[in-house]
C-alpha cells in the first residue's frame, strides 16, 4: 500500500513537469494540471547547463536531449561592435570532465515535450487553469475555472510568474517591469550561408546597454536563434508579448558586427517580450502549499538560467520531502526553502545585472551544481535566511 501523500502540481511547464516527473518516480501520487489547453511546441531557445542536465538524468531523458541538441565547445562573448573576444568560457568536453554533464542548447518546445511525455499520462489534465484553494482542512481543495474541484494532501505551485498560488501565499501584487524586453527569433542556418561569416555555436554580443545572445537548437544546426536584452522604459501592450519588425531590430543594434546585420536581414518573423523580475519572496510555502520557480523567483533570462531554477527547485523539493518523510512536509518545505533561497537569489541578482561570462570567469558555482548531491543546511531555528 502506498501511503505517501497524494501531490498536486500546478503548472506543466518546465519546473512543474520537472517536479511531476521525478515526484511519480519516487512513488507519490501526483497529479499534473496545465491551463493550456494542449501541448504546443512553444517558446525558442533554452540553454541546459551541466547542472539541469544531472537532473534530467535522473528523470531518464539525458542521452535522448544530448542526442537532439547542440553541443557547443564555447561560450564565446563578443564586443558588439568590433566583434573582438571579451570571454571564451570552455564548455564541450571541459564541461562532462569538470562539471559532470554535457552543455546543450535546444529548441525549449522540444526539452518541453521531452519532459512532458515522461509523466503518467493518465495524470497529466490540459486546460485546468486553478482560480481557488483551499487549504484550511486536512486537504487541499482546488477549484479550476471549468468549475471541477480536485483534492491533495500536498500542493506545488509551479504556475510561473503569474502565480494563482503565490497570490493564494502573498495576495495580489504585478511582477516587476525591469525595464528590458527580449526580442525573439528562429532563423533557418540555411539562409546564413549566403555570408562569408562565422556563425558560431554560442556567443553573446555586447554593447555598454544591450545585448544578443545567438545559439543553434537542433543537433543538425538548422536552426539559429537569437534573444536580446534591449532597454524600453515602459512596457504598455497589455499582453506577454507583441510582434516586432527587422526594422526594429535594425535600430536597435544600429552600428553592431556586421555578424549581427546579417542575423537580423536573414529574420522572418521576431517577437517582444517584457522582461518581469519580482523581489525575492519573503515566503515559499504555507502549511501544505509551497511554491518553485518564477512563481517565487523570476529572473531576467541573462544567465540562461530561470528555466535551470526552476528545473533544480523540483528537485530539491523531492530530495527534501525523501529525506524527513512526506508526512513531515513543513519540516521538508522549510528544508528546500533553506538550500534554495540562496542560489535562486544569487542566480536572480547576477541575471539583473547581466554580468555573466561576460569577461571571462569561473562558472563552476552553476555549472558544477547537483541538487541531488550538495550537502544539505538545516532551517535555524528561526527560519532560513531571508
Amino acid at each position: 500500500m502506498n501511503n505517501k501523500p497524494t501531490i498536486a502540481v500546478i503548472g506543466a511547464g518546465l519546473g512543474g513537469a520537472a517536479a511531476g516527473a521525478l515526484l511519480q518516480k519516487a512513488g507519490y501520487p501526483t497529479k499534473v494540471y496545465e491551463q493550456a489547453p494542449a501541448f504546443a511546441r512553444l517558446g525558442a531557445g533554452i540553454h541546459l547547463g551541466p547542472n539541469v542536465m544531472k537532473v534530467m538524468r535522473r528523470i531518464g531523458i539525458e542521452e535522448k536531449l544530448n542526442a537532439m541538441g547542440s553541443h557547443p565547445d564555447y561560450w564565446f562573448s563578443r564586443n558588439g561592435m568590433t566583434g573582438e573576444y571579451q570571454s571564451r568560457i570552455p564548455l564541450g568536453e571541459f564541461a562532462r570532465e569538470n562539471y559532470g554533464a554535457a552543455y546543450i542548447t535546444v529548441h525549449r518546445g522540444d526539452l518541453h515535450e521531452l519532459m512532458v511525455s515522461t509523466l503518467d499520462q493518465d495524470n497529466l489534465y490540459f486546460d485546468k487553469r486553478l482560480v481557488d484553494v483551499d487549504d484550511s482542512g486536512n486537504k487541499v481543495v482546488m477549484t479550476f475555472a471549468d468549475g471541477s474541484t480536485e483534492e491533495a494532501d500536498l500542493v506545488i505551485g509551479a504556475d510561473g510568474v503569474n502565480s494563482r498560488l503565490r497570490e493564494k501565499l502573498l495576495g495580489p501584487e504585478a511582477p516587476i517591469y525591469s525595464g528590458w524586453v527580449a526580442h525573439r527569433a528562429i532563423i533557418s542556418a540555411e539562409k546564413l550561408k549566403a555570408y562569408d561569416l562565422d556563425f558560431e555555436a554560442c556567443v553573446k554580443w555586447w554593447s555598454e546597454d544591450r545585448h544578443m545572445m545567438v545559439y543553434f537548437v537542433t543537433g543538425d544546426e538548422k536552426e539559429y536563434y537569437y534573444v536580446t536584452g534591449v532597454p524600453e522604459p515602459d512596457w504598455n501592450h497589455g499582453t506577454s508579448f507583441v510582434d516586432s519588425s527587422r526594422e526594429e531590430m535594425r535600430k536597435a543594434f544600429e552600428g553592431y558586427h556586421p555578424t549581427v546585420q546579417a542575423l537580423i536581414d536573414c529574420t522572418e518573423t521576431v517577437t517582444k517580450w517584457p522582461l518581469l523580475e519580482r523581489n525575492p519572496l519573503p515566503l515559499w510555502h504555507e502549511n501544505r502549499l509551497v511554491l518553485l520557480g518564477d512563481a517565487c523567483h523570476p529572473m531576467k533570462p541573462h544567465m540562461a538560467q530561470g528555466a535551470a531554477m526552476a528545473i533544480e527547485d523540483a528537485a530539491m523539493l523531492v530530495r527534501c520531502l525523501e529525506e524527513v518523510g512526506a508526512e513531515n512536509y513543513q519540516q521538508a518545505f522549510e528544508l528546500y526553502r533553506t538550500n534554495r533561497f540562496e542560489r535562486a537569489s544569487r542566480v536572480q541578482q547576477v541575471s539583473h545585472d547581466n554580468t555573466w561570462l561576460r569577461e571571462d570567469e569561473d562558472p563552476a558555482w552553476v555549472f558544477a551544481y547537483d541538487p541531488f548531491e550538495v550537502p544539505l543546511k538545516q532551517p535555524t531555528s528561526q527560519g532560513s535566511p531571508a
